[in-house]
């Protein structure tokens, strides 16, 4: 008795298959907490500049703070890109950025001008890195640090914030909080070259918090 010959099964094309189940993302659904920036309060910064008599030291710490600068970015800076003018409104000085952030020329703030015509004098017009270390190179980012865990001691600042870099946070947090400048112009300020690296600033401290609750009392 002869089989009866089976038709051949046509091969199934690829778009029919069926789809291969996702692995479920072990992140789905769970966003990691980002971490608040360190920063300086007010009355933190003010006690910290208050603790520095050397010139030199009380400039490097105006320029780190005012112009919200890297503590490596500081070593970089020649007398080149001082410039002294008329008045300390009118001095202006080209800042070397790192990490992608903008470089560029910009006014100095009266009181970072100040504390830089202070140190000058006593260092000298003569070219050359601006900050020197006591072996005449430029001042380096390592002693920057020592120097900032020295003076937070000093000024009772708690160890976690002793470092240079809350001084970038504590200038972007003061510019939004303080001193009511726009993100946008913050961004400009220290050279970030996306705003998104200016808007994790924007949670303000508490102070500024206390004082738009009391300007919003009358909104209707």
């Amino acid at each position: 008795m002869k089989k009866k010959r089976q038709k051949p099964v046509p091969a199934t094309h690829y778009s029919q298959k069926a789809k291969l189940a996702k692995k479920p993302s072990k992140t789905k659904g769970k966003r990691r907490p980002r971490k608040l920036v360190s920063y300086l309060t007010v009355g933190e910064k003010d006690r910290l500049f208050a603790a520095i008599h050397n010139i030199r030291d009380r400039a490097i710490f105006r320029v780190l703070y005012h112009h919200g600068l890297r503590a490596s970015e500081i070593g970089m800076l020649n007398m080149s890109d001082f410039r002294q003018g008329s008045t300390l409104e009118m001095d202006r000085i080209y800042i070397h950025r790192l990490k992608g952030s903008v470089s560029g020329e910009c006014a100095m703030i009266p009181a970072a001008a100040q504390a830089m015509r202070a140190w000058i004098r006593k260092r000298g017009y003569v070219d050359g890195p601006i900050f020197l270390s006591r072996n005449r190179c430029p001042i380096s980012r390592e002693r920057i640090l020592q120097l900032m865990k020295q003076y937070c001691a000093a000024a009772n600042i708690p160890e976690e914030k002793a470092h240079p870099h809350v001084l970038k946070h504590t200038c972007c947090t003061h510019l939004l909080s303080d001193q009511r400048e726009s993100i946008a112009d913050v961004q400009k300020h220290v050279g970030h070259a996306q705003i998104a690296n200016t808007m994790i600033y924007a949670q303000l401290t508490g102070e500024a918090n206390e004082a738009r609750a009391k300007r919003l009392r009358g909104w209707k």
